[in-house]
């Protein structure tokens, strides 16, 4: 990849400027970078894929490039995009969360060009004077003048003491890394900003930030889980090619850009004129780069024939009902398709549960359906119905 589209693709911001990032790059010097994501989920989705096609690129160049998960800094976790405190996680929660990260992440990471860190590695040994002493390269003020800690201040609720500490601590995985670049979304702008302070003030020597733009979910909303929203790494492919495709077409030009590494991007115009094939080349792209090839092309034939011919899926579980039935959360566990009325109700309020790929709410009728194949899918499964 040429310089200028490393710098560019992707790319919200770079800080303290791009021109000076450049000349350290033309010197050739190897720098230190790195990325880091907390395990408070057992997923990683598509939207982190800007940031790891960056650091992959970086890595390809030959710099000591580290991903970082960050299994000491969960215990606190950053509201930098909340309207509250995050829940607690607990250590098991934590180790559960990142057992899978490495395998997801190597959709998109080369881990012999990469290493793999944890912060609880240096964090753990902190002592309370230690952090007393890095808590003086920072004020409150610097905490508190945040948007959404002044919002969540004046309108009086509860701003946890240990979220004040997360910046810190993640300014000081920066600092032991001896980071040169450091890379996140642009939610992280603040956190790292505090790694680029606590190298001035300790080791006095500039490093940079690098922000990327965030890929929005299938929905225009930002990627997240609580949004059901999400296009996840370990998603099967015919699901992740069926998410794709139910994106708003004026998402397709940034999911290029952002969730492939395809050189050749639509133009808007293109894009106008043929949505639907646009975008099923799009679906077939992210597949085979996250699968294989022949995941694409068989994502894209079974949604030719599932959700454009009304076809049933290929070996799919067959449930026979009533044309008067009730679809709702009583339902769904008695088929066996939920694993309680609490986990059935998520689903539907999730808006993870449809009728040939129509969203339905919980209590609605079967009746009315008039296609040959009936299909309903809840989450990643998918059921036909036998109509009597």
């Amino acid at each position: 990849m040429a310089m200028e589209e490393l710098l560019t693709r992707g790319i919200a911001n770079i800080i303290p400027g791009k021109t000076e990032l450049e000349k350290i790059l033309n010197t050739n010097k190897k720098l230190n970078i790195y990325h880091g994501i907390d395990p408070t989920a057992t997923r990683i989705h598509l939207g982190h894929a800007v940031s790891l096609r960056i650091l992959q690129e970086f890595a390809n160049q030959g710099h000591n490039v580290t991903f970082l998960i960050g299994d000491f800094t969960a215990l606190v976790g950053d509201t930098s995009d909340k309207d509250g405190e995050r829940p607690i996680l607990t250590k098991e929660e934590i180790e559960n969360n990142f057992k899978t990260y490495k395998n997801q992440a190597e959709k998109l990471l080369d881990f012999s060009k990469i290493q793999i860190k944890y912060n609880s590695e240096w964090n753990k040994n902190l002592t309370f004077e230690d952090l007393l002493k890095l808590t003086n390269t920072f004020s409150l003020n610097d905490f508190i003048s945040r948007e959404l800690i002044k919002k969540r201040l004046n309108d009086g609720s509860r701003v946890g003491l240990s979220e004040t500490f997360y910046p810190l601590i993640q300014a000081y995985d920066s600092y032991v890394l001896k980071t040169d670049v450091q890379i996140g979304g642009t939610d992280q702008t603040f956190n790292m900003q505090a790694g680029r302070s606590l190298i001035k003030n300790k080791d006095k020597r500039e490093s940079f930030v690098i922000t990327t733009q965030f890929l929005m979910g299938t929905d225009g909303r930002k990627m997240s889980k609580s949004w059901n929203n999400a296009i996840w790494l370990n998603d099967e492919p015919f699901e992740m090619y069926r998410k794709v495709m139910a994106i708003n077409d004026e998402l397709i030009q940034d999911y290029y850009t952002l969730a492939t590494n395809e050189k050749e991007i639509p133009t808007k115009e293109d894009i106008q004129s043929n949505p639907v094939d646009i975008k099923k080349k799009l679906a077939k792209i992210i597949v085979s780069q996250l699968h294989s090839a022949e995941d694409g092309s068989s994502a894209s034939d079974e949604f030719e024939r599932v959700i454009q011919k009304k076809e049933a899926p290929i070996d799919l579980a067959e449930i026979e009902v009533k044309e008067d039935s009730v679809i709702d959360d009583e339902f769904l566990v008695q088929k066996g398709l939920a694993s309680s009325k609490s986990d059935a109700k998520r689903l539907f309020e999730q808006n993870g549960v449809s009728l040939n790929e129509v969203k339905i709410k919980n209590g609605e009728e079967i009746a009315g359906e008039t296609s040959e194949v009936t299909i309903l899918r809840i989450g990643k499964k998918m059921v036909k119905l036998n109509i009597i």
